[in-house]
């Protein structure tokens, strides 16, 4: 059974960083709206639901190291940073320099001195020179599981990734389904 991030926790991240702060002016009185929501350059901020659901497969702890692969806005970048507290350290990846450039604005008005997005190096998945990482979030939907991901986790390293339509929570010891899911395709 997968341990979760307790839900006062995500609960508690989500007023520190409300969604609307990472949208689009013309989609912030949206912000409240439970589906995707259109960013640029074809990518979307995930619905509340899906963030609390992977944050609660995630199950961040105070301290812990955390690659956030496609960090879009920066929302999920500031929500893992507080669930982190000020011990750890949040990495966002993201690939359209529009969105780290948006994304880190984003980022920077929390205030969370221990999180950063920078831009995704092509033709790598994640950050394996700067690995291991505690825990990886990836908000993109990957065709199949990349070792290469795996490979970066830590011992008791969790990845929650989706993989052909289904959500994936993937330790050392097991790979475990959570359901359908529609995502932008990982590239």
């Amino acid at each position: 059974m997968a341990q979760r991030t307790p839900d006062a926790a995500i609960e508690a991240a989500m007023q520190r960083s409300p969604r609307a702060r990472f949208l689009t002016p013309d989609q912030q009185a949206n912000a409240d709206l439970d589906r995707a929501l259109p960013l640029m350059r074809g990518q979307t901020c995930s619905q509340p639901t899906t963030v609390r659901n992977l944050l609660r497969l995630l199950d961040v702890r105070p301290g812990q190291r955390v690659l956030d692969v496609g960090s879009g806005s920066g929302w999920t970048t500031a929500l893992l940073a507080s669930l982190v507290g000020d011990e750890g350290q949040v990495l966002g990846l993201e690939l359209e320099p529009d969105l780290v450039a948006f994304g880190s604005r984003n980022l920077a008005a929390t205030e969370q001195l221990q999180a950063s997005i920078r831009q995704a190096e092509p033709g790598v998945l994640g950050a394996p020179d700067e690995a291991p990482w505690d825990r990886i979030l990836v908000s993109a939907m990957a065709g199949e599981l990349p070792a290469s991901l795996v490979a970066q986790l830590a011992p008791d390293g969790v990845l929650v990734i989706p993989v052909g339509g289904e959500l994936l929570r993937v330790t050392d010891a097991s790979v475990e389904g959570h359901g359908p899911y529609l995502f932008v395709p990982l590239r």
